[in-house]
Order: structure tokens, then C-alpha cells, then sequence
């Protein structure tokens, strides 16, 4: 149940950050309840509070253990969890939450999809059938990380899941949609990385000069649209 916290834990990440860890499976019931603490603690930081983190079954409440004592009476690490225990009685998890949809247009294959043959022959597929599996699906994001607006996908069909690369890429363009396993995924900027190149979006998921340099958040929702070379030219130029 979603306002269930029984297998909720907590334990101390260093000296200056707590760890909620909610489950051991990932689940989209796990992921709303994340996403629920981290719209909670936009709205209600305690004193000391830094940044928090969120994972797939986790999120890390990182703290300043000097500002954070000096707030209560107790020591800084038990004051971060009174706190956030009391967080727990007062928010409720929505069965509806407010996730956006991201429609992303990818142009597959070719140059922009240098594995997406291998994908195909590893699963006994044709390259059509890997793409309209691949775009049949809505993938819920689960996280962001590893590189700025990197959104990690749930929900991609077993039938085109494939390992990670044996020796990774030195360099994989931004806007690559990639496998690795039975996950999918966005590079938002250039960097090396072993996941299996199936296309390339024209978004541009990163921009630090944008407000905010990241649009996608965990909770929302990545739907992936075909199109074609002349489409991809054109929504780059209009890309920010």
C-alpha cells in the first residue's frame, strides 16, 4: 500500500546524511513514495538540511551536522530522523500523482543507432520489431543520474532486453537512447558509456543555462516517438 511505511528503515550515510530505505524491490509503488518524501522536503527543509538524492529504493537526506544540531536538542543525526519521521505522519502518497509525460521524438538506427542490429539479432528480432517494442511501451523514471538529466526507464519489454556493451564507448553522443539490460535510457550530454546505442534524440535534456537545466524529474513519465532524418534536422535546430 502506498501509505504503507512498515518496511521503511533508516540508517546513517557518514556523519552528515541519512538514508530512507524503502524496499528492496523496484516498483513503481516504492517510486511514488519517494517521489512524495522529496515533494515533502522541497516544501518543509529542516534546519542543516544540504540536498537530498534519490534512488531506486532510497533517498539520501544529506544534512550540516553543525547547523542541525544547534536546531534541537538532540544530536544532529537524531534530529534529522525526528524530523523526517514526523515527515511520514503528515503526507500522504497520491495513487494519482503528478507526473508529466514526455513525448521524445528518436530517430533509430543508422548512425544514430550503431547497435540497434545487434539488439535485433540478439533477440531473434527484425531492427522494425526492436523499434516498435521499444515505442510501444510508457517508461517511468525511476531516477536521474549517473550524468546530469540521465533518466533511468522502467518498464522496457523483456523481449529486447540486452547486456551492456563488453568494452564500453569512450564517448557516446548527447541525446543517444541506449539498453543495458532490461533498462533504457537518455545520455543527456557526451560522455563514455557501455549501454546499447539504438538512436538519438534531438531533445536536449541538459542545458545549464536553462531554468531548469534539467526538465525530467523521477515520477514522470518518457514515451518515445519514431521519426524520420528530415524531422530529426529539424527539431535540432529548434532544440535548447
Amino acid at each position: 500500500m502506498l501509505n504503507d511505511w512498515s518496511n521503511l528503515t533508516f540508517y546513517p550515510l557518514g556523519d552528515s546524511a541519512i538514508v530512507l530505505h524503502f524496499g528492496d524491490e523496484i516498483a513503481p509503488t516504492i517510486q511514488q513514495q519517494i517521489s512524495a518524501c522529496a515533494a515533502y522536503l522541497d516544501q518543509n527543509e529542516f534546519a542543516g538540511m544540504r540536498e537530498y538524492v534519490p534512488g531506486y529504493t532510497t533517498l539520501t537526506v544529506f544534512y550540516n551536522a553543525w547547523l542541525t544540531s544547534k536546531s534541537g536538542t538532540h544530536d544532529p543525526y537524531d534530529q534529522a530522523l525526528q524530523h523526517l519521521q514526523t515527515m511520514l505522519l503528515r503526507i500522504k502518497v497520491d495513487t494519482a500523482p503528478n507526473s508529466k509525460l514526455w513525448k521524445v521524438p528518436v530517430l533509430y538506427g543508422e548512425e544514430f543507432g550503431p547497435d540497434l542490429n545487434f539488439v535485433a539479432s540478439h533477440n531473434y528480432l527484425s531492427p522494425e520489431e526492436v523499434i516498435s517494442i521499444h515505442t510501444a511501451a510508457d517508461y517511468l523514471i525511476y531516477m536521474i543520474g549517473f550524468a546530469p538529466g540521465f533518466p533511468y526507464l522502467g518498464g522496457m519489454s523483456e523481449k529486447i532486453a540486452v547486456p551492456r556493451k563488453t568494452t564500453p564507448r569512450s564517448a557516446v553522443p548527447a541525446g543517444s537512447v541506449g539498453i543495458a539490460g532490461n533498462q533504457t535510457g537518455i545520455y543527456p550530454i557526451p560522455t563514455p558509456g557501455g549501454w546499447q546505442i539504438i538512436g538519438r534524440t534531438p531533445l536536449s535534456l541538459f542545458n545549464p543555462h536553462r531554468d531548469p537545466p534539467v526538465f525530467m524529474r523521477a515520477g514522470d513519465v518518457v514515451r518515445f516517438v519514431p521519426i524520420s532524418p528530415a524531422e530529426f534536422a529539424d527539431q535540432q535546430a529548434l532544440a535548447i
